[in-house]
């Protein structure tokens, strides 16, 4: 018995449209895309954030050379760089001085023996004698009430030496933090605005690869509501930042999905 098939053919200009479509298919999907163009890219760290970090790492024991020089001024001998140069002629001034009224109080003492009728005496020797032990006493006194106020203003004067270079040794790594934090800031916004370009302009190229694929989707859709005649609705495929490999499998399930629409109507049917 003889079987009779019967097939329904699509109308010659859908017919023309398939074919077309799978040429244009083939075509595009035959050479494979090339990524490279849309390939995320990281912008390169910015001068500003260089200079930060070179900075950072200059700082690193900054301090320290005010601690050495700050221990300078401590110990027994620390004081001896802020004795007063002129200490000593104030010191042989005030001396020479006291000796010389010591010298007239001497000549007194001879005066009043020379009165009394004891000159070259036992007495004027006695008076002598205790004149010059009281003298030598005050001066010796005087003397050392000077070194001793020209040690105590250079002691005071390395104290503050001290303090000062210590204030450095922490303000010094304070101001280099600033300046480590601004620099690093304004790298970052000028790597970021890098960055921005780079995704922009990775956005356009990426677009720019897949506007055919876009293209040829709609026409597939096109050619599906043609032929089923009902009307087709059209959903782009391009979302905003997808990787290249989901792109890419996305763009392949669709095209393919269109084209197994079209011609699964007019496949042979028993």
């Amino acid at each position: 018995m003889a079987v009779q098939q019967t097939q329904a053919l699509p109308p010659q200009y859908v017919e023309d449209l398939q074919k077309d479509y799978g040429k244009q298919l083939t075509a595009m999907t035959t050479a494979p895309l090339d990524t490279g163009k849309f390939a995320p890219q990281v912008a390169g760290q910015d001068p500003y954030q260089t200079q930060a970090y070179n900075l950072a790492g200059s700082g690193i024991g900054a301090y320290q050379p005010y601690i050495t020089q700050a221990s300078a001024y401590t110990g027994p001998t620390g004081y001896q760089s802020f004795m007063s140069p002129y200490q000593q002629d104030v010191i042989d001034a005030t001396m020479t001085q006291y000796d010389t009224q010591a010298a007239k109080g001497l000549a007194g003492i001879g005066l009043q023996a020379a009165k009394s009728g004891n000159l070259g005496g036992g007495r004027e020797g006695v008076m002598r004698s205790e004149y010059q032990t009281q003298s030598d006493m005050n001066r010796a006194l005087l003397q050392s009430g000077l070194l001793q106020q020209g040690f105590g203003q250079a002691q005071k004067a390395a104290q503050q030496a001290y303090m000062n270079q210590m204030q450095m040794a922490g303000t010094v790594p304070q101001l280099q933090a600033a300046d480590v934090t601004g620099l690093g800031q304004m790298g970052a916004t000028q790597q970021a605005q890098a960055q921005a370009q780079l995704d922009a302009t990775r956005e356009a190229n990426r677009l720019a690869a897949y506007e055919p694929y876009e293209r040829l989707g709609y026409q597939g859709q096109g050619i599906a509501s043609i032929a089923s005649g009902m009307p087709g609705q059209y959903q782009s495929q391009v979302t905003p930042n997808p990787t290249p490999l989901q792109t890419a499998l996305g763009t392949g399930s669709v095209l393919s999905g269109i084209y197994g629409n079209i011609m699964g109507p007019y496949r042979d049917r028993e």
